[in-house]
């Protein structure tokens, strides 16, 4: 069976994407950026070498899971959740729901998603995606990185809902339980601006928002001497590049998604300044795309040198400067 009138999209990142596409089945006209936007998705947090992972890393986007409360919270929808401890009653209500007719986005592990080319697979445990159908014992999935509906084996399925590890699935899944007919658009968009505004600038931790970029900038120069050897330095390098631009980021780790949802806020909120502070974003994410290809660059060529990694550093202060010029702006032009 595949719950027909599913319209399978392709998105910029899988969680923004799955909770847009549901919406749209379920009858909101909302689109990705958007949502994005008022879930005060654009964030910035650096984060030394702890348990759960080995060596520093960052990332560019609010913790999973927060955009659907976000968007929750702001314009009325209602998302019926659930976690399972026992595998087959996990697989019997994503089964049970495809037979009603709704389609649910599970979260899985990466790893274990077989239509993804083996060499491109990696353990990462917050991968969303919607199942619409099942045929014997292989589900039906629309996946937001591929352009078309695809297969996975209900093992594989089964597997990747109940990985194990740091952020473990936990068999979590979710739909649209009520959706609105209508809700504050311009509310809904200036509370997450002012809230995004205020994760990037104010939040008085010192590895989080424009002080976590800062934070970056000044350690990623001790890099070379954290890493095992060149091999390891290499890798660890060029990750910066698939974390900002491959990851589903849309581009510049958000900054080119986020520029969207401020050009199309500006039409629902009669903000023109929004256009002109979109286009400034979409300048500083070509900044954080210059950084991200010379690390690729780097790690490539193994050119690992000091020099180049006070280069890294500076192009990071530089991304600092102008993010909090930015968001500062961006606080004023919303009040």
């Amino acid at each position: 069976m595949i719950i027909e009138n599913y319209q399978h999209k392709m998105a910029a990142h899988c969680e923004s994407g799955s909770i847009t596409s549901l919406l749209n089945y379920a009858g909101m006209k909302i689109t990705e950026p958007m949502v994005f936007g008022i879930s005060s998705g654009i964030f910035f947090g650096y984060f030394h070498a702890m348990k759960s992972f080995a060596f520093p890393t960052f990332i560019v986007r609010n913790k999973p899971g927060q955009m659907r409360k976000n968007i929750e919270k702001r314009t009325g929808v209602k998302f019926y959740t659930k976690e399972f401890k026992n595998q087959l009653k996990g697989q019997q209500a994503l089964d049970l729901l495809i037979s009603k007719g709704i389609p649910s986005a599970a979260q899985v592990d990466f790893f274990y998603l077989d239509y993804v080319p083996s060499w491109e697979r990696v353990h990462l445990n917050v991968h969303f995606i919607v199942v619409i159908g099942k045929d014997g014992d292989v589900y039906k999935v629309s996946d937001s990185y591929f352009p078309h509906l695809v297969d996975l084996p209900a093992d594989s399925m089964n597997k990747g809902r109940f990985a194990q590890g740091n952020m473990s699935p936990k068999g979590f899944m979710f739909y649209p339980g009520f959706v609105p007919e209508s809700f504050n658009y311009e509310k809904a968009i200036r509370r997450g601006i002012k809230k995004a505004c205020f994760n990037m600038l104010s939040i008085p931790i010192p590895f989080l928002g424009i002080k976590g970029i800062r934070l970056f900038a000044k350690k990623i120069t001790d890099w070379p001497s954290i890493a095992r050897d060149t091999e390891h330095l290499s890798h660890e390098v060029m990750k910066i590049n698939i974390l900002l631009e491959d990851q589903g980021t849309g581009g510049a780790g958000f900054r080119f998604m986020y520029a969207t949802f401020l050009q199309q806020a500006s039409e629902i909120i009669h903000k023109p300044e929004l256009k002109d502070l979109a286009r400034e974003l979409m300048e500083i994410g070509d900044g954080w795309r210059e950084f991200s290809l010379f690390a690729a660059k780097l790690g490539k060529n193994r050119d690992l040198g000091p020099e180049k990694f006070q280069h890294l550093s500076n192009l990071l202060y530089q991304r600092a400067e102008k993010e909090e010029d930015f968001f500062k702006r961006l606080s004023k032009t919303i009040k």
